[in-house]
C-alpha cells in the first residue's frame, strides 16, 4: 500500500521498524508478541494492513486492519465531535449614548430574542467624538438594559470603556435555550 504525507501519524506495513511486535486484534487467533516478519507475513495472508498502534510500547502495539477504513472512520468520529460542540455566537447590539426610549425599546426585544435563542448578546454604546463626556449616560444606559434583560440573561462582563466603545456581555439563562 502507498504511504499518504498526511497519514503519518501510524507506521504502517513496511514503515514499522520495531524487530518485535505485540499484535493484538479482534481478527487474530493468537494475539501475543511475534516479530515483525511474521506479523507482515499474516497481514498479507488477511490481505490487510499491519498498522502501529502504539508505538511508545515496549515492543510497539501493532493491529492487522484496513488501513484505509480506520482512517475513514477517525474522520468520521472527529466529524460527529465537531458537530456536538456547541457553537458560541454572539450577536451585537449598538446604542449611541443619547438613543431615545423607541430606539432602546426596539433593540431591546432583539436582545430578548437573541437570547431565547441561546446566543450571546454584546451590547455597546460607541461615543463619536465629544459624545465621550456622557460616558455615565452610557453606562446607566447598559446597565439599565442588563437590568431589562434580567430574566433572559445573566451579565458575564459589566460595562467597560474601551477606547471609544464602553461595551457589557450578556449569556443566555441555560433554562431559556431551544
Amino acid at each position: 500500500m502507498a504511504r499518504d504525507n498526511k497519514a503519518d501519524e501510524h507506521k504502517i506495513n513496511r514503515y514499522i521498524r520495531a524487530p518485535f511486535v505485540r499484535l493484538v486484534g479482534d481478527n487474530i487467533d493468537n494475539p501475543g508478541i511475534l516479530s515483525l516478519r511474521e506479523a507482515l507475513d499474516l497481514a498479507e495472508k488477511m490481505e490487510l494492513d499491519l498498522v502501529e498502534i502504539s508505538p511508545n510500547a515496549e515492543p510497539p502495539v501493532v493491529k492487522i486492519i484496513d488501513y484505509q477504513k480506520f482512517l475513514y472512520q477517525q474522520k468520521k468520529k472527529q466529524k460527529e465531535l465537531q458537530t456536538k460542540a456547541q457553537k458560541v455566537v454572539v450577536k451585537e447590539i449598538r446604542f449611541g449614548p443619547n438613543t431615545d426610549d423607541h430606539d432602546y425599546n426596539f433593540k431591546l426585544k432583539h436582545a430578548q430574542k437573541f437570547l431565547e435563542e441561546g446566543h450571546k448578546v454584546k451590547a455597546f454604546v460607541f461615543f463619536k467624538g465629544r459624545s465621550i463626556l456622557y460616558k455615565e449616560q452610557g453606562e446607566i444606559l447598559l446597565l439599565k438594559l442588563a437590568q431589562d434583560l434580567e430574566e433572559y440573561g445573566k451579565i458575564d462582563q459589566l460595562p467597560k470603556l474601551e477606547g471609544k466603545k464602553m461595551q457589557i456581555l450578556i449569556s443566555p439563562k441555560t433554562g431559556k435555550k431551544k
